[in-house]
């Protein structure tokens, strides 16, 4: 018998829980999926996750552009 612990060979969720949708960029601004990706996510195969894994890093950037917020009201004149 062995202690070993069985596992799946697959891509593991991007998610860190924090789970807040981006209201105009509609993605998670925790692990920048979709709404569609994240709830279809445990249905998606290893290419289709290995995809959006893949596609992640560009749609950081989208929400670093805020324009409100504590920081537009320090700046003003």
């Amino acid at each position: 018998m062995t202690n070993m612990v069985w596992k799946r060979n697959e891509v593991e969720s991007p998610c860190i829980q924090i789970c807040v949708v981006h209201p105009t960029e509609k993605i998670c601004t925790g692990c920048y999926r979709t709404i569609d990706e994240i709830s279809r996510w445990s249905k998606m195969d290893c290419t289709e996750r290995a995809e959006v894994m893949a596609d992640l890093p560009e749609r950081k950037p989208r929400l670093g552009k805020r324009r409100g917020g504590r920081a537009a009201r320090l700046n003003q004149p």
